[in-house]
């Protein structure tokens, strides 16, 4: 799919207390760099979420981790609530209940469980299934997970990869979750004491990353809270069942 590419520059916002990391507008006259990054508006407009590649590390088992809290349990990563809506755009994007909602996503350090011994990731996780659930959607469309702050690993954007059934197990959507660049730069910059170490030296910005570059706005997530507090993550994701 033909999504419009953007120009980047850095919107870096204090942590200095609660807030909305807001959307700030693209400025087209801005020099494009691989040292900057773009914040992006969120599209709440009525139409089907993109669909993404499910990425090389899916859930081998989803039924087998009907669970809302998916942390590793190392004490790594700010605290996260992710909450995720699904709608029908078939329904005037009334909220979708009883969808099955799978997440997944890196640690700290960016490896993702069940898997090991890649180009992505030397270190070995085939026997642990962290950062990974699955929910079903109530009368609200509704699904929340309790997790952290992904990492991040090279060539990609900090993100989180989610896949959608309906009821009756059909796949109706496969995406990806996307963060404004000036979070993942404040976290990935001020956030040693959560576990974050890695920096940001060789980071990929959205409008650069090889599934957001040609667009976010409709995969943007909106995130509330401080690092000492935790983030509240807010995003719809608009199917059609």
């Amino acid at each position: 799919m033909e999504r419009k590419k953007f120009i980047k520059t850095l919107s870096f916002l204090a942590f200095s207390g609660p807030m909305a990391w807001a959307s700030c507008k693209k400025d087209d006259s801005t020099s494009l760099t691989d040292e900057t990054g773009t914040d992006v508006d969120v599209d709440n407009s009525c139409a089907v979420t993109p669909t993404e590649t499910e990425g090389p590390f899916p859930t081998k088992t989803p039924a087998s981790y009907v669970r809302s809290d998916i942390h590793k349990g190392d004490g790594l990563g700010v605290e996260m609530a992710a909450l995720i809506t699904i709608a029908n755009v078939t329904d005037n994007c009334n909220p979708l209940a009883g969808a099955l909602v799978d997440i997944w996503h890196c640690d700290v350090d960016g490896n993702y469980s069940q898997y090991g011994g890649t180009q992505m990731q030397s270190v070995n996780y085939q026997s642990a299934n962290w950062f990974r659930g699955r929910q079903i959607t109530d009368n609200n469309g509704l699904v929340t997970f309790n997790t952290i702050f992904p990492g991040w690993y090279q060539s990609r954007a900090t993100h989180i990869h989610v896949h959608i059934y309906d009821s009756t197990g059909k796949s109706l959507l496969v995406t990806q979750i996307a963060f404004q660049d000036s979070l993942s730069i404040n976290v990935n910059t001020n956030g040693a004491n959560y576990g974050y170490t890695k920096g940001t030296a060789g980071y990929t910005y959205n409008s650069r990353d090889n599934v957001f570059g040609d667009g976010v706005e409709k995969q943007m997530s909106t995130v509330t809270g401080t690092m000492a507090t935790g983030f509240e993550m807010k995003i719809t994701l608009r199917v059609r069942a």
